[in-house]
């Protein structure tokens, strides 16, 4: 017989193990670290310039930053700081090399969701992070998923649950219950309205206090931050039912889209929610809040049959919220709810397989140009880049075949490309800020 006690040994020993995987995976310290970036890459793949036409304006230009060189001399190898500061100083053909953003608008954000685990999901934003980082874009991510895989990913590991997005929706229940009580009392009509009470429990530790950057953790990469999950987090579920219960009028599928509406319209460019396999109070946070919907999915047919429900069943629960909440106060969201953009993306994708080309076919006459033109092909280095909770950006291109490397690089860059195209068209279309 094995009851919660087995479960928690089960669990310690794991942890165990997890240290000794970080320590493999990660720097002696068991922190991850970002390694630098060549000349190569700089030229080619990040600012898509030729090399001696960057060779020759670092030559121009002393302020740039030097890098550090090899110790055969052949090449400079530089970190995203230092990225980002040519990218401030330098202009090639009298063009910035900074990203688009449009003026007057607050970050745009954007939910990778589907309910079919191992679609990708994490994998996908983990990536789209990445590549955004290096294009020159500021980035937050926001990890909903008690497996907490991205969180892990970006190199987070002990994180407290009151820090999570538990902790955000704890803390706006706390707020919002607070704001509801003082309305009651403020009433013209001086009725006797009833006061909404929080146990202890709840009020107790402390999360009203919190700002909103506090939930806020700083990654390897000085321009992306993240709200990290952890498994402790799973019983957000359960504890966000008993918060319903306790005030039914709380609008519990709004609360992160009040928490970022308290953070400088200008403190990041993109957010990013990598979202739960499932459809509960998690998810329905992270779709309420999101601009633009991107659903990752596997080329298999169940895959395709599930994601068919997921978008069935998320319409019907936001349906189910806009006739139950008619009214609600959700700072600068409204409902119904709308997306700017939603698109489908196919991951482990395979060109030679009949299977995989038949069924991507089948998606575009049925979602036409919602979807993504450029699948996430399965390849050698993309299994390796999961396999050590890296992304194909972090991996250095001399552990293995370069050929083998950009192949794999390459699909994420069309991919990446294709998502900043339609991103970019949405946020066009986003209203002012103050909207």
């Amino acid at each position: 017989m094995f009851t919660h006690k087995d479960l928690l040994q089960l669990r310690d020993t794991s942890l165990k193990m997890q240290g000794w995987i970080r320590k493999q995976t990660f720097s002696p310290e068991m922190e991850k670290t970002l390694r630098r970036f060549s000349s190569w890459e700089v030229a080619e793949l990040i600012f898509k310039v030729n090399q001696s036409t960057f060779r020759g304006r670092l030559a121009a230009e002393p302020g740039l930053p030097d890098g550090e060189v090899e110790e055969d001399g052949r090449q400079r190898w530089f970190s995203l700081d230092e990225i980002n500061e040519m990218r401030r100083k330098m202009k090639i053909n009298r063009k910035s090399l900074l990203p688009y953003r449009p003026a007057g608008k607050r970050a745009i954000r954007a939910a990778i969701a589907n309910f079919k685990g191992g679609a990708g999901k994490s994998t996908v934003a983990l990536h789209l992070a990445h590549a955004a980082a290096l294009d020159g874009y500021r980035v937050l991510c926001i990890d909903f998923d008690p497996q907490a895989t991205l969180s892990h990913s970006m190199g987070l590991n002990d994180v407290a649950e009151e820090h999570t997005v538990w902790g955000i929706m704890a803390r706006d229940l706390i707020r919002e219950t607070d704001r509801m009580n003082r309305s009651a009392q403020g009433a013209e009509s001086g009725a006797a309205l009833p006061r909404r009470r929080l146990p202890a429990q709840i009020t107790g530790m402390g999360l009203g206090d919190l700002r909103a950057p506090d939930f806020i953790k700083p990654t390897c990469w000085s321009t992306i931050d993240l709200v990290p999950s952890c498994a402790n987090a799973a019983f957000v579920e359960f504890a966000s039912a008993q918060y319903r219960h306790l005030n039914p009028d709380w609008s519990f599928f709004a609360a992160v889209s009040r928490w970022l509406d308290q953070l400088p319209d200008d403190a990041y460019d993109l957010i990013l929610f990598d979202c739960p396999p499932a459809i509960g109070y998690q998810s329905m946070n992270a779709v309420f809040a999101a601009d633009v919907l991107y659903i990752p999915s596997g080329p298999g047919y169940w895959e395709y049959d599930s994601t068919t429900s997921f978008i069935g069943q998320l319409a019907e629960a936001l349906e189910d919220l806009s006739a139950g909440f008619a009214d609600f106060p959700a700072g600068k969201s409204t409902l119904p709810k709308a997306f700017l953009d939603i698109r489908f993306l196919l991951t482990r994708y395979e060109p030679g397989n009949d299977l995989h080309r038949a069924m991507l076919e089948a998606f575009r006459k049925v979602f036409g140009d919602r979807v993504a033109q450029h699948p996430i092909e399965h390849t050698r280095a993309v299994e390796q880049s999961g396999r050590f909770l890296s992304s194909v950006y972090e991996i250095d291109y001399r552990d293995m075949t370069r050929e083998t490397w950009r192949r794999a690089r390459a699909t994420f860059d069309k991919a990446y490309e294709e998502f900043r195209t339609n991103i970019c068209a949405a946020w066009d279309r986003l209203e002012d800020t103050g909207a």
